[in-house]
């Protein structure tokens, strides 16, 4: 069997949330949809470091001056206005996404989500980041990328409920 087209890479650092095997298929299969439909072809890797409220606090401090914990952090590798290197026979490396499952427990709660469908949501959003999304910039880019937010979720929901995605 060929090796997948896109590696996620996993590493968790915290231990308040279990992470299950479920929970990574869920995690990886947001990524790879993300990835495919934004007609991202060629082969391509992402890592992803789940934490906790503490762990992304941190990192929320040090790289963007906020001293308090997030949802979901993300380290593109590219900026927006960069074209992503490809060497012949590599993976591209996009990025690193951070997500504290602690604080996507607690939204998943507060809207009335899966935490499982809330961490694949932060997974969708990051990777936008990743390939050069941004909705800081005008409300306008902010619609579009809910839009592409929007579409890439109702993807994993149909592969869900179709048992695709366990």
């Amino acid at each position: 069997m060929p090796p997948a087209k896109y590696t996620v890479y996993l590493k968790n650092e915290q231990s308040k949330i279990a992470v299950t095997a479920e929970l990574r298929a869920k995690i990886r299969a947001a990524v790879r949809t993300a990835l495919k439909y934004e007609g991202f072809e060629e082969p391509a890797e992402v890592s992803i470091v789940l934490t906790d409220n503490e762990g992304i606090r941190e990192l929320n401090k040090l790289y963007r001056g906020k001293d308090a914990p997030t949802d979901v952090l993300s380290f593109p590798l590219y900026g927006p206005d960069e074209d992503i290197e490809i060497t012949e026979g590599e993976r591209a490396e996009l990025g690193d996404i951070v997500i504290s499952l602690e604080r996507a427990a607690t939204q998943a709660e507060e809207i009335g989500n899966t935490f499982e469908r809330e961490v694949m949501f932060l997974c969708v959003h990051s990777v936008l980041h990743l390939l050069g999304w941004d909705h800081e910039t005008s409300k306008e880019d902010e619609r579009a990328m809910i839009e592409e937010q929007k579409a890439i979720m109702a993807i994993l929901d149909s592969k869900m409920q179709k048992g695709q995605i366990s």
